[in-house]
């Protein structure tokens, strides 16, 4: 596998969309078209930035499918095909590890009854904290750190009680600072620097390189608040996303 270029892989939208799982949240009606258009500008965004974009093979049985980065985890050249904690998302795996293999370097899969989400998983450095959710269970969490330990990699568990993912909660600016919308944080103090932000949507940012993050459109404060800190925030509308408990982070999986 090469680091010579950055890769996002990505995955439409299914038809089907609108019948995803929700956990915390009261389900309203997805504009499926507008979806659509909001995944094309995301890749879009991607692109823009310098990232190629690949795409994953649709699996257009699977509502959730879109989520790509709750199938896999990247590690270096260590690839994560994970272990979905809903029973409807299982079959999103092989596409997943297709895509993968198709970049090369090493696959490793997490195995039942162990079960985590992609989502779950926020690497700062070499600390990954990994979310004890409803999606991830203990034995996810041992498997993980069984393959990610040998690699240099240090596994935090977090309590993860207020929103589906961790990355729900929180996610990372690229000077590795955790950031947050503190009702969804069930403990703070687990993380080094911790900064809060104003708005729920403004939790999820994905890093596009040293000075640029990618954010939703939903949270303009939040995005304010990342300007300040001498950023260049690139904001797009993921409105349909939102409504079934996705965020920026979830619509691809970034290989660097």
């Amino acid at each position: 596998m090469t680091h010579a270029r950055r890769i996002a892989l990505v995955r439409r939208p299914a038809a089907n969309l609108a019948a995803g799982q929700l956990t915390h949240i009261e389900r309203t009606p997805v504009d499926l078209e507008l979806a659509r258009a909001q995944w094309r500008d995301y890749v879009e965004a991607l692109a823009a930035a310098g990232w190629e974009t690949r795409e994953v093979d649709p699996a257009d049985e699977a509502p959730d499918s879109v989520f790509i980065e709750d199938a896999v985890v990247m590690f270096g050249d260590v690839a994560v095909v994970t272990s979905p904690g809903a029973e409807s998302r299982r079959g999103e795996s092989a596409g997943a590890e297709a895509a993968v293999r198709r970049l090369g370097g090493t696959v490793r899969r997490l195995e039942l009854p162990g079960t985590l989400d992609g989502g779950d998983v926020l690497k700062v450095g070499n600390t990954v904290y990994v979310g004890r959710s409803l999606r991830t269970n203990a034995e996810g969490v041992r498997q993980l750190t069984a393959i990610v330990g040998p690699l240099g990699y240090t596994v935090v568990a977090v309590p993860v009680s207020g929103a589906l993912h961790l990355k729900t909660a929180v996610t990372a600016l690229p000077d590795g600072t955790v950031i947050g919308f503190p009702p969804l944080v069930d403990d703070e103090g687990l993380f080094d620097r911790f900064l809060a932000v104003p708005e729920a949507e403004g939790t999820a940012v994905v890093v596009l390189d040293e000075q640029t993050v990618l954010m939703s459109s939903a949270a303009p404060r939040s995005a304010d608040l990342f300007r300040g800190l001498g950023y260049t925030v690139v904001t797009v509308g993921i409105s349909e996303f939102e409504k079934l408990e996705g965020c920026v982070t979830c619509l691809s999986v970034r290989v660097r």
